[in-house]
C-alpha cells in the first residue's frame, strides 16, 4: 500500500521499543512523521528504535517513558512529547500484556495488568490525545484489538485478554461516535497471530501467521489524511479465520 504522507504530523504508538509496536513506528517513520518511541522499562530498545527511526526517514524523533495505566504517568509522557515534538496527531494504542494460563491459574495481579493494559491504557492514552486533537480538529487513533472479540470469542486460557479485546473494540465505537464532529477518526487493527507470537496453533490461516506488513497495510489506510470519513471500523488481520467453525 502507498504510504501516507505524515510529515509534520507527530505520532505516538504506545509500546514501541518491541515487537508490533516498533514495526508500526518504523512504519511510519518511513512515511515522515515525527516519531515518539514509548516504553516502559526497555530503554535501551526504545533507543535503537529511535535510531532506526530517524535513518528510515522521521522528521524527529525522541524516547518517552510512563505506564499507561496510571494517570499521573500518561500526562507525564504526552507532556514530554508536547514539549518536543508537539501535540500527538496519530496515536496508536498498541500496549496490551496477555497471560496465556486457564483463568483459575492466573495470578490477580496479572488479571488485573492484562485488563489495566489493554482496556484502561487504551482509554487513558485517547483521553489524554483528545483536547490537542480537538483544538486542531485532526487526528488519528487506532486501537490494537484481536480476531473475533466482537462475535464474543473466549476460552477459559486468558480469559481476562479476550474481555480486554472486547473492551477496546466496544471503546473503539464509543470514541468514533463521540468525535465524530471534531476531525478525529477511531479505528481498530485486530490480528489473530503475528509473526513474533509466542504461540502457533497446529493450522494457522493460508498457512502462516500475519505479517508485520499485513499489519502495516491497513495502518496506512487509517492515518491517511484522505481517510477522513472511515471511524469506528475494525480490520480483522486474520487470514479468514473463523473460530466457530466445526
Amino acid at each position: 500500500m502507498e504510504e501516507p504522507d505524515l510529515s509534520g504530523r507527530t505520532v505516538l504508538v504506545t509500546g514501541s521499543a518491541k515487537g508490533v509496536g516498533r514495526e508500526l513506528l518504523l512504519a511510519t517513520a518511513d512515511c515522515g512523521a515525527r516519531t515518539a518511541v514509548h516504553y516502559h522499562t526497555s530503554a535501551d530498545a526504545a533507543r535503537d528504535v529511535a535510531e532506526d527511526a530517524r535513518e528510515r526517514g522521521a522528521e524527529a524523533t525522541m524516547t518517552v517513558q510512563g505506564d499507561v495505566t496510571d494517570p499521573e504517568s500518561v500526562d507525564g509522557l504526552f507532556a514530554a512529547i508536547e514539549a518536543e515534538l508537539g501535540s500527538v496527531d496519530v496515536l496508536v494504542n498498541n500496549v496490551g500484556d496477555f497471560a496465556p494460563a486457564h483463568w483459575t491459574d492466573i495470578e490477580f495481579d496479572t488479571w488485573n495488568r492484562v485488563l489495566e493494559t489493554n482496556l484502561n491504557g487504551t482509554a487513558l492514552c485517547s483521553k489524554r490525545a483528545l483536547p490537542a486533537m480537538r483544538e486542531t480538529e485532526y487526528g488519528r487513533i487506532v486501537n490494537i484489538g484481536y480476531a473475533s472479540s466482537e462475535q464474543g470469542l473466549v476460552s477459559p486460557k486468558n480469559f481476562p485478554y479476550f474481555v480486554a479485546k472486547a473492551g477496546v473494540l466496544m471503546f473503539t465505537r464509543m470514541l468514533a461516535a463521540d468525535t465524530q464532529d471534531d476531525g478525529i477518526t477511531v479505528n481498530a487493527i485486530s490480528p489473530y497471530v503475528v509473526e513474533n507470537s509466542d504461540e502457533f496453533p497446529a493450522e494457522l490461516p493460508r498457512g502462516r501467521p500475519a505479517s508485520f506488513d499485513d499489519l502495516i497495510a491497513p495502518l496506512y489506510f487509517f492515518v491517511d489524511p484522505d481517510s477522513e470519513y472511515i471511524s469506528g471500523e475494525n480490520i480483522e488481520v486474520d487470514g479468514g479465520w473463523l473460530p466457530e467453525r466445526v
